[in-house]
């Protein structure tokens, strides 16, 4: 009778823990799902970092005033942690109750990647030509919304004519960053950051060529700039800015950075070292 109430309890205790484990999994798994393509992810993981490192510190060293402090810090960072996040936070809140973390992401479509870098490099090319300024801003793994929202919303269809529209001088919305989303126009006469200045290779960059390495330094977007004192072409990413791109060359960019995803992905090192390939002829000859 005993061992039959014995099993009988330690078989409930074993499917509640089993029970207990896989809810919390599903918990932190649905939060990484929420955070994943927002730049909590990479702040996230510094604190993450810290937090082990400081608890590993505190249980092999008898640091009883450090563990008073950590066991203070950890009260404080309760509150704290939510305000850092509240950007995050209600942007996790919005895609869950459109239930867009399970349908609302779709790999991109090559086919249509295509058509979207040739859009932007024939706009780009015209408004060179013209000296017209422009901003273009395409969207990959980190999402844009705050940007997006500062905005003009189109949600409207790629074309060349389009964003030729958009960018002429004598229209409300030239006046800002064209963001693109899923193959289309997301806004327009949208607000970016501007660039903290420690990665400007010339000072004499326009506030729109500040713009372009602002958007590229907090997230991953590969964003195309078009002088309007000097019609040169660049593109920013990660921080950084190519300038003086002809359409070939600017296509080539495009290409690698935004078009069809491969395993063997480029690095921006490579895209630098292919574009001064194609530089080397012409400075050569």
């Amino acid at each position: 009778m005993c061992g039959e109430l014995c099993w009988t309890f330690e078989s409930n205790f074993s499917m509640t823990s089993l029970l207990d484990i896989l809810v919390v999994t599903a918990i932190f798994f649905l939060i990484s799902l929420l955070l994943r393509g927002t730049q909590a992810v990479s702040l996230l993981r510094g604190v993450l970092i810290l937090l082990f490192i400081v608890g590993v510190t505190a249980a092999v060293f008898p640091l009883v005033a450090f563990r008073w402090l950590l066991t203070n810090v950890v009260t404080a960072a309760v509150i704290a942690i939510p305000v850092i996040f509240q950007p995050e936070l209600r942007r996790l809140l919005e895609r869950l109750g459109r239930a867009g973390v399970w349908f609302g992401q779709h790999p991109p479509d090559p086919v249509e990647r295509v058509k979207v870098i040739e859009d932007v490099v024939a706009a780009s090319a015209r408004l060179s030509e013209r000296r017209q300024g422009a901003l273009i801003v395409l969207e990959r793994k980190t999402t844009l919304q705050e940007y997006i929202d500062t905005g003009i919303l189109m949600d409207s269809a790629m074309s060349s004519q389009l964003l030729l529209t958009i960018f002429w001088p004598k229209t409300e919305l030239h006046d800002g960053a064209v963001i693109v989303r899923d193959n289309k126009i997301a806004s327009a006469a949208c607000v970016l950051p501007l660039s903290s200045g420690r990665n400007l290779t010339d000072r004499k960059m326009g506030t729109r060529h500040r713009a372009g390495l602002g958007i590229s330094e907090v997230s991953d977007c590969v964003c195309v700039v078009v002088s309007e004192e000097t019609g040169q072409i660049s593109v920013a990413n990660a921080g950084r800015m190519i300038r003086r791109l002809d359409t070939a060359r600017l296509k080539t960019i495009l290409t690698a950075l935004y078009g069809e995803e491969r395993k063997d992905k480029l690095s921006w090192g490579n895209v630098v070292e292919r574009v001064r390939r194609l530089i080397a002829p012409t400075a050569n000859g």
